[in-house]
């Protein structure tokens, strides 16, 4: 048996369990999920580019989020919903399918700590040295951030993936609605020793640079808040800080849920449907919450609402 599953090119995806009655309301809940998600993203994105407003600093590192929400729900979501409409023997995926969709799940997760973490410095510039922020956030600067942000997370997501491609495989079920790293070096019966010290490294870092980044960025800016008595500095703080520390906790929260539940397999069915969410819902509400609090994308979709009743 094993000489027909030794590093087979197609593995087979165990995907959500979903009683008969079921299927269809969970189908059209990721649909609709996935649509608002496009609709909300790929909107916030076109406001912020054809806006002058708002090619700030502030938003121009934003657009990093939308990006990141389309890409990592577009290569997980449609094959979790075709593979809740077929019998579980027909879930099927390549290989290198499976590899690039473990990759871009891994850049997802990494890269929503990494822009956070940007964002946050910029927060920080402006609210705590504000006479130098244009200064400091120049375009330049934004790239060079941009850059940062994605580029740490590529090297840290390719070493991950890169030991487990090494790895031969004697197994072809993929414990999970999608492929992630753990699920594919699950599918070796070599050592995987290297692959959880480096993966739990991985890990402790990136929560350890996020968390540290975030608790250090918000404690200068109340020390700021706190000995100034500047109303409007303190009003502007609090409104974008607030906006900016909500998407970070819901992406906190979502990510430490799912962590927390790989270690109780008898849970194993709501840590599948918690790794769909943490996909599901900081997409959905990072554009809708940073829209809301945003007064200069309130005041540009009120002008364009105005002007459409006027003509």
């Amino acid at each position: 048996m094993e000489n027909f599953t030794l590093n087979s090119d197609t593995l087979q995806l165990e995907g959500l369990k979903v009683t008969q009655v079921s299927v269809y309301p969970v189908f059209f809940f990721f649909l609709l999920s996935y649509i608002l998600i496009n609709l909300a993203n790929i909107g916030i994105l076109v406001l912020i580019f054809i806006d002058k407003n708002l090619h700030q600093p502030m938003y121009l590192l934003f657009c990093n989020l939308p990006v990141n929400d389309i890409v990592g729900n577009s290569i997980m979501l449609p094959g979790v919903m075709s593979d809740i409409l077929r019998p579980p023997s027909e879930r099927l995926i390549s290989y290198y399918e499976c590899v690039l969709q473990a990759f871009t799940t891994h850049m997802f997760g990494t890269t929503s700590h990494t822009i956070l973490m940007i964002m946050a410095f910029d927060r920080y510039v402006a609210i705590c040295n504000p006479l130098r922020y244009a200064a400091i956030m120049t375009s330049n600067m934004v790239v060079k951030l941009t850059v940062s942000a994605w580029g740490v997370a590529f090297v840290l997501v390719g070493i991950l993936l890169g030991l487990t491609i090494r790895l031969n495989r004697c197994r072809t079920l993929i414990m999970n609605p999608y492929c992630d790293n753990a699920s594919l070096f699950k599918l070796s019966c070599e050592s995987v020793f290297i692959n959880n010290i480096y993966g739990l490294t991985f890990t402790v870092v990136l929560f350890s640079a996020s968390i540290g980044s975030i608790v250090l960025t918000y404690a200068k800016i109340t020390v700021v808040c706190v000995t100034s008595k500047n109303q409007s500095l303190n009003s502007k703080a609090l409104k974008t800080c607030s906006t900016h520390l909500c998407l970070y906790l819901i992406m906190l929260c979502s990510g430490m849920i799912v962590i927390t539940l790989h270690r109780f397999p008898q849970y194993s069915d709501y840590r599948k449907l918690s790794a769909i969410l943490f996909h599901v819902i900081p997409g959905s509400l990072n554009p809708l919450i940073y829209g809301i609090q945003s007064r200069e994308i309130r005041t540009f979709l009120s002008k364009l609402i105005h002007s459409r009743k006027v003509s």
